[in-house]
């Protein structure tokens, strides 16, 4: 399970999605989140799966790796989908005991079930293909009106950008601190939630030592580097729009666009 999680990590391969403009992929994530809010119909969904697979082919990354990072959401999928399907009332479809399902129940459940999903995975596909220097650089131009308000947009991008970049790493350090006490004879298997939970312990003090230990040496090494913040920074490879870049914002819209209407019409 630990293995499954592909938040933060980066795929390395030769792509056009992997070459966009980190502003645009920001830009393309939140346009697809929106569209997912927006879809209430088979339709809409049908266009955001065919737009989605598209996207998951152009990045070259494979399928099977993004979506191995569902299985990290698999209890909050099926709590989500029960509590639509159970709890919704309507036209019953079938009834056992107190648990009915009823027509709008399940039409709610299968949508809220294929949004969670699809949330996931197109924010999978935005990680995959870009690095935690990119995204730092994107979000800092994207939010750069922002520096008016005196908001430190540089700060909470660097945050960010550490953040994302620690994941994979604590991950690793914790399959490993999971075999070491295995190898122990440690269980992580049997037992009630209870006893699960307090076999957990062994796991969670040297992680927490681990991460601290690590936040340390960052620090250090920032400073060792007279890091100051983001006032006067430039910019080794700085941002610019390419052709393909425009051509995906007008794909972007187009795309919103067309889930909006079919919204409406339908």
């Amino acid at each position: 399970m630990i293995r499954d999680i592909t938040i933060g990590q980066y795929y390395p391969v030769e792509s056009v999605v992997h070459r966009l403009d980190p502003r645009t992929k920001l830009f393309g994530t939140l346009i697809y989140i929106i569209s997912l809010f927006f879809a209430d119909n088979l339709l809409c969904y049908a266009v955001a799966t065919v737009f989605l697979a598209m996207a998951v082919r152009t990045s070259r990354v494979p399928f099977k790796f993004i979506v191995r990072g569902l299985k990290a959401i698999v209890f909050l999928l099926l709590i989500s989908i029960s509590f639509n399907l159970f709890l919704t009332s309507g036209r019953v479809i079938f009834q056992i005991g107190f648990l009915k399902v009823t027509h709008e129940g399940l039409r709610l459940a299968v949508f809220m079930g294929l949004r969670l999903m699809y949330l996931v995975i197109g924010s999978s596909v935005m990680t995959l293909t870009t690095t935690p220097n990119q995204l730092t650089d994107g979000l800092e131009r994207s939010l750069g009106c922002l520096n008016r308000l005196h908001v430190p947009v540089h700060e909470i991008s660097m945050m960010m950008s550490i953040a994302l970049r620690f994941i994979p790493i604590l991950i690793e350090e914790t399959d490993k601190i999971m075999k070491a006490q295995m190898a122990r004879g440690a269980d992580f298997e049997s037992g009630n939630l209870v006893q699960r939970a307090k076999s957990m312990i062994p796991i969670l003090v040297p992680l927490f030592v681990s991460a601290f230990r690590r936040a340390t040496d960052l620090a250090m090494a920032m400073e060792a580097r007279c890091y100051r913040g983001g006032s006067g920074r430039t910019k080794m490879k700085p941002l610019h729009y390419e052709r393909r870049d425009r051509i995906t914002y007008l794909i972007l819209l187009a795309y919103l666009g067309i889930v909006i209407v079919l919204r409406i019409v339908f």
